[in-house]
């Protein structure tokens, strides 16, 4: 049974007049994907000049290795713009592309020693330097293969005339900015409790290259010459072998109010840890790592769901977030789907919207270390096992069925759907819910459940996804871009270019007292 915190809030925003304010709720994607050579191995080129400046453009730059391409759709109100932006971007970025092409898959390409991995180069002035050893910092402590996987990540917001009806619907404590900071860390508790349906619903990374176990063993079984996989496994990404950290198992940065987050991450960033201290934090003028800290920077603490704040200039994230509190949210467990040539299908998005409302609206208190224990137990379940007949998940320390649990949050969501159509007179929110809903009893129409099937045609994980990303790539290159979208990208790309050289060019202090600067 659905809780709410008040009542009234559902009613009230289920009624057409109060239901258009979320007609403003702002969404963006960023994706990640590597660049391959003619043979489906990783890229060894450097970032192409023809897509801009990575450091100073504004949608087109790289994540962590110099061939992770990441791509970011400016927020919108419009609910297809994403996705559109998404696509253009994509269109532009393939056709510039010399002999290369988009790696389809979340899990990388055969890769090879870490050594062989370069890490992305973002210039010389001081900011690029920052971003260089920081990256240089992940790799010593996690290994570069870690840095070659690839997802999306969805960035959502709600408008003020939204938070002004649910305020003055049912009141809250603290000013306006506490208010909406309070209800977002409550959204990030409940998709804490209830995310683990995003990688059953959509994970897309059952399988992977030998190749990126770099000799390391694990438990998982071959399903081809150079291919392993978990049988029912989801998204291998988000298991133990894929993005996370296990170093920071013994973090206790918890989301129970936003002053406790941000003061956790503080001391995280400020702790030495005494194996990084063995690492070094520099070679002479060669830098290591940004420090011997527990965490480098606040973007290390890898999280389902991350509260944030564009900070101004200068100004560290945990320190924007303390003071002017949540602006949007970033939800980080989707892999991407190797069929589409976007990686992200339109559902994806509808369905975010409703169980991201749902986790708004839901009763959410605080997570004792028992329920994290728990949250996290389920989340790796479904990840590794998520597809396996009768699984059992954990609630309040009781076994009960995955499938009657996904119903029953298909239940409690449906209403949020609703209030969804009604803001855009629509039923594309109920239509998707209704075609999501089949995969839970028919684990074999997920994405993780086909890529098996399609690798089993293939004969192997990376002649799936090589086959995958040269049809999307040459897709792609051959779909021409309006001419007004083609100038547009173009002129990005030399504003990006003119930029990097203001940058450059720009007196700065010695890059240790660059370095001082950010963390005093």
């Amino acid at each position: 049974m659905l809780k709410f915190t008040c009542c009234n809030e559902v009613r009230r925003f289920s009624e057409a007049a109060q239901a258009k304010t979320l007609r403003g709720v702002v969404r963006g994607y960023e994706r990640e994907c590597l660049r391959v050579d003619g043979q489906g191995q990783l890229a060894h080129t450097p970032h192409p000049p023809a897509l801009g400046a990575k450091l100073t453009h504004p949608w087109i730059t790289t994540d962590y290795a110099e061939a992770l391409l990441e791509f970011i759709t400016p927020p919108s109100s419009e609910p297809g713009y994403p996705i559109d932006f998404l696509t253009d971007i994509h269109r532009f970025s393939a056709q510039q592309l010399q002999g290369e092409f988009l790696w389809a898959g979340s899990m990388p390409c055969r890769i090879g020693p870490d050594a062989s991995i370069a890490i992305a180069d973002y210039g010389r002035s001081n900011e690029a330097r920052f971003k260089m050893a920081y990256r240089e910092g992940l790799g010593l402590r996690y290994g570069r293969a870690m840095q070659t996987i690839a997802g999306a990540h969805y960035n959502w917001s709600l408008p003020e005339a939204f938070w002004d009806t649910l305020r003055d619907c049912c009141g809250g404590e603290g000013d306006q900015q506490q208010f909406i900071s309070n209800r977002y860390f409550g959204l990030i508790r409940n998709f804490l409790r209830f995310g683990w349906l995003i990688p059953y619903l959509f994970g897309a990374s059952p399988a992977l290259c030998k190749s990126f176990l770099q000799g390391h063993p694990s438990d998982l079984v071959e399903l081809a010459p150079g291919t392993l996989h978990g049988p029912y496994a989801t998204s291998l990404r988000m298991s133990d072998l894929g993005y996370q950290n296990h170093a920071q198992d013994k973090l206790s940065i918890s989301f129970n109010s936003l002053a406790g987050y941000c003061e956790a991450l503080e001391a995280a960033i400020r702790t030495p840890d005494p194996y990084y201290g063995e690492l070094g934090v520099r070679e002479g003028d060669r830098w290591l790592q940004l420090s011997d800290s527990v965490l480098q920077l606040e973007a290390e603490f890898y999280a389902p769901m991350r509260p944030k704040r564009i900070a101004p200039d200068g100004m560290r994230p945990a320190k924007a977030l303390k003071t002017r509190g949540v602006q949007y949210i970033e939800m980080r467990l989707f892999d991407l789907n190797p069929f589409i040539d976007i990686g992200i299908t339109p559902e994806q998005g509808l369905f975010a919207d409703v169980l991201l409302l749902m986790c708004l609206f839901r009763d959410s208190p605080p997570i004792s270390s028992r329920e994290q224990g728990e949250n996290d137990e389920n989340k790796q379940r479904v990840v590794n096992r998520g597809r396996q007949p009768n699984l059992q998940l954990l609630v309040h320390n009781r076994e009960q069925p995955l499938r009657a649990l996904a119903h029953e949050l298909f239940d409690d969501m449906q209403p949020f759907a609703d209030m969804l159509d009604a803001a855009y007179q629509s039923q594309r929110y109920k239509a998707a819910l209704t075609m999501l809903r089949q995969r839970i009893d028919q684990p074999d129409l997920t994405p993780s459940a086909q890529v098996i099937e399609a690798i089993k045609q293939h004969g192997g994980y990376f002649d799936f996804a090589f086959a995958m990303s040269q049809a999307h790539t040459q897709s792609l290159q051959a779909s021409s871009l309006p001419s007004a979208t083609q100038t547009k990208f173009q002129s990005s790309v030399a504003e990006s270019l003119l930029a990097l050289q203001r940058v450059e060019a720009a007196p700065g202090v010695a890059f240790e007292d660059f370095v001082a600067g950010y963390f005093a």
